[in-house]
């Protein structure tokens, strides 16, 4: 008999929740292109964003030639391009699934609005609280990055890798970047739960017990330094301009649109754009388990994987007070 799903959520998707097919056995490679295709094709989150990507290196990035040298100028231009694309995404999935309830609350993971008042919130609201550290600390830190590599880049400080000299490794550049993330995701995030940096850090994003988009990004800095900071890899992996933007933008914006609160956005009664996954809105409920990703299974790998059904929570209530014990 399969395990019931959890009770006290508004919509559960199907469960158990299952990890990527590159990691259970025996392989099923049909399973494997499927996963793949759906992760880009045909209208996705990281398709979106690497048309947002190129549209910024086309029209809104300063050419290498002019971040060679640091100034207010181009530092600047990025700077108000990066607010507005923050404020155009998070606002306008704020607007649309919250503002203006045009879902209502079909697809939303937990029944329960967000939280107008708190005085845990810096500004008294969970949303202005967000805000604030989205725009004020997340878009600055993201800025600064894309500032250092853009003058690494120009520099020769960092390598420089263009379609001409390696188209294939060009395009394997899109693939690899949300992987790395994925990879990342869960170290950070375990090393983030650690006491002191949870209680003096990341406890900030964890005011967000129930997320909206404007919870994605809102962190204290040193975790946004932290978060943002896999991008170094690229002082030692090759990347374009392009990438460089692809791969920031993909930390941020997608932060806005998996904390949306829903599993997806609606079109005539279909689920046309995946956003939020039911695995990290438990983690933002239940706080320790679900650390990583669905892509990389380190959870399953370590025992704090939550699947979604009673008997997982039941698991995961004796985790927490093992470790509260210890």
């Amino acid at each position: 008999m399969p395990d019931a799903p959890l009770k006290g959520w508004n919509h559960v998707p199907a469960v158990p929740l299952t990890v990527s097919p590159f990691f259970r056995w025996p392989l099923r490679p049909l399973e494997m292109l499927a996963w793949v295709w759906n992760s880009w094709f045909l209208i996705t989150e990281k398709l979106i964003i690497v048309g947002i990507a190129f549209i910024s290196f086309y029209w809104f990035q300063p050419p290498l030639e002019e971040t060679k040298t640091l100034a207010v100028g181009w530092i600047a231009e990025m700077y108000v391009r990066n607010l507005v694309l923050m404020a155009a995404v998070a606002g306008g999935l704020h607007l649309y699934f919250y503002t203006f309830s045009k879902q209502g609350q079909t697809l939303k993971y937990d029944p329960r609005p967000l939280m107008k008042n708190g005085r845990q919130f810096t500004l008294g609201g969970q949303i202005r609280d967000n805000m604030f550290w989205t725009l004020g600390s997340g878009v600055f830190v993201w800025t600064a990055y894309e500032v250092l590599m853009f003058w690494a880049l120009a520099n020769g400080y960092a390598p420089l890798l263009t379609w001409a000299a390696h188209p294939v490794w060009f395009i394997a550049m899109f693939l690899l970047i949300p992987i790395w993330e994925s990879f990342c995701f869960y170290w950070i995030h375990r090393l983030l739960h650690v006491p002191f940096l949870y209680k003096h850090v990341h406890s900030l994003h964890h005011r967000n017990i129930n997320v909206g988009p404007w919870s994605g990004l809102s962190m204290h800095p040193v975790e946004h330094v932290i978060y943002l900071g896999t991008v170094l890899i690229h002082w030692v992996v090759a990347a374009s301009p392009v990438h460089i933007l692809f791969h920031l933008q993909y930390y941020t914006l997608t932060a806005a649109t998996t904390h949306t609160g829903f599993e997806g956005l609606m079109v005539k009664d279909e689920n046309r754009l995946k956003l939020g996954t039911f695995h990290h809105q438990m983690h933002h409920r239940y706080f320790e388990c679900n650390y990583g990703s669905l892509e990389i299974p380190w959870d399953k790998f370590f025992g704090s994987f939550h699947d979604g059904t009673s008997a997982a929570n039941e698991r995961m209530k004796e985790r927490r007070k093992r470790i509260m014990g210890s």
